[in-house]
């Protein structure tokens, strides 16, 4: 087992393609090459067993088997959390992605330190005082984190949270 610092990265970009080639082409690069270990939910769960699901027809045994394997992730990424030194969370969209909050809520429960990322540029906060979801921006703040805005800053703020 390693000695890094394991990171988890909270994000919806697993949810498309172009998230997808930022995560791994981008975010997640910087923080390994910062020196510390990537916890990455999207790969928690073998591919094969979500796609096996997919190619279910539409109907009761599908949704039968999404419900299992929802389970199944949630326990994964659950354990991900308890098990990381923290997270890096990707505050971007319209509004913090839900599954992205939730993530944040809970390691702010367990006292698990956050990294916030929004580059994203349009207002997503209950009013002028907060970046995102006011209650989000607290958790974060909370934990001893912070929010950046530019990813030039992910490394070198990385060092200032988790050392």
């Amino acid at each position: 087992m390693s000695d890094k610092i394991k990171i988890y990265l909270a994000s919806p970009l697993g949810f498309s393609e172009v998230g997808r080639s930022f995560m791994y082409e981008k975010i997640i690069p910087i923080i390994e090459e910062w020196g510390y270990s990537i916890i990455d939910p999207w790969k928690l769960t073998p591919n094969n067993l979500i796609q096996s699901v997919f190619d279910l027809p539409y109907g009761e045994e599908r949704k039968a088997s999404f419900k299992k394997l929802n389970k199944i992730m949630a326990e994964k990424n659950t354990r991900a959390i308890k098990d990381s030194s923290g997270l890096v969370a990707i505050l971007d969209g319209v509004d913090v992605d839900s599954g992205t909050a939730s993530e944040i809520g809970y390691a702010s429960a367990l006292k698990k330190p956050i990294l916030g990322y929004r580059g994203d540029f349009r207002l997503a906060s209950d009013n002028e005082g907060s970046i995102v979801n006011l209650q989000v921006e607290h958790f974060i703040y909370s934990s001893g984190g912070k929010i950046i805005t530019e990813i030039k800053d992910l490394g070198k703020e990385l060092k200032v949270i988790f050392g």
